[in-house]
Order: C-alpha cells, then structure tokens, then sequence
C-alpha cells in the first residue's frame, strides 16, 4: 500500500507527539532509496528501515513521493553551499577536479550504498514517476548550469582558450560523474573511479591547446 492511500482513520492525530528521531528517520529513508531506487522501494522497505509504523511516516513525511524528494534533497546538500563551492573555487579547472574526486570518494563509502542516489534512484521509472524523475533532472541541471558559468568565468578572464565550448564541458563533467555512479555499483573502487577522474581532466581545455 503507497503512504497515498493510507485511510484518514491511520493517520496521527494533531497534536500526538512524534515518537522517532525526524533527522535519523529521514536519513534511513535516504539510505533505503539510495539502496533498492524510488520506484522498487515498498512502504514496508521503508517503515523496517526508518523504524517507524506507517501512519507515523504518512503523518510525518506525507506520501512517498514527498519522502522521497526530501531524502534526495537531504542527500544532494544545500543547493546554495553546492552553488558556492564552484564559484568560489580558484578556478573552473579545481572545481570540476573537486567534483570528480568527491564523487568517486562518495561513491564507495564503506557506510553506505555504492554509486550516487542521484544517477540510480531514478534511473529507470514509469510513467508515474516522471515528475520525481525530473525533479532530479533539476538538481542536476543546476549543477551543470553552476559549473558552466564558473567556466565562462574563466574564459572572460583568458584563464582558458576561448574557444572552449562551456556547456559541452560542463556536460563532460556531469556525465562522468554519472558514469562513475553506475560503475561504483558495478563494483568499481575508488582507486579506480579517482584514475577516471585524472584522466577524464587532462582533456581539461589549457592555453596552447590546439
């Protein structure tokens, strides 16, 4: 049964205390969807991990779509801290270089799943998931819009040859972030996703590049 169709009689009454940790709950829901994907996540998967009953979760989080975009929101970090750790990089070169070296370090954590919540949760889905499917599009493509700025910045300041095309690049970035998602769950380790990542940046555009 999904959180929406929970009967009103199974929800908690206004004003009846919580009787779980929000934060920690929250986390084990991220962790679950991280784990099995948004669609392949039962209402059962999420209750036994988060420790809660499921009214308690319908009461709390709303339906399982809404739990599930607060769990990526919690796993993604604030959009504005993302946002000025490009811009604040001393260059656009660091900030992809960063970007790349975190993922592979995220992607093999020995506290939880393989790969990037992100690239694999929604992965593959119906229709009827179309809308979360985008929201994470969205996450995504501010991201790839924060990094390709950060690049025209550059660019502007001579700092990289102008004739750099500043959203293919931002683009190389983002798909091999995702690529080095999918082979993390392939069983990939770090050592071999931070060797991808040196070697996807020595494409990075310099001076003198032909």
């Amino acid at each position: 049964m999904e959180l929406s169709d929970q009967p009103p009689s199974l929800r908690r009454k206004t004003g009846r205390p919580l009787s779980f940790n929000r934060d920690a709950a929250l986390e084990q829901a991220m962790l679950t969807f991280w784990r099995h994907g948004y669609e392949t996540t039962s209402i059962v998967d999420l209750t036994q991990a988060m420790g809660v009953t499921a009214p308690s979760l319908y009461a709390t989080f709303g339906d399982k779509r809404r739990l599930f975009l607060e769990a990526a929101a919690l796993y993604a970090g604030d959009p504005e801290e993302r946002a000025r750790a490009i811009d604040d990089a001393p260059s656009a070169y660091d900030a992809a270089r960063a970007m790349l070296a975190g993922a592979a370090i995220a992607y093999t954590g020995d506290a939880t799943p393989p790969g990037c919540l992100l690239a694999s949760a929604t992965a593959s889905g119906s229709a009827a998931s179309r809308d979360v499917q985008a929201a994470i599009a969205d996450i995504r493509g501010r991201i790839r819009t924060t990094l390709e700025a950060r690049i025209r910045r550059d660019i502007d300041a001579g700092t990289m040859p102008f004739s750099t095309n500043p959203a293919a690049l931002a683009g190389l970035v983002l798909a091999v972030v995702q690529g080095m998602s999918v082979l993390a769950r392939d069983g990939a380790q770090r050592a071999a996703l931070i060797a991808i990542a040196d070697a996807a940046m020595g494409a990075w555009p310099r001076h003198g590049d032909p």
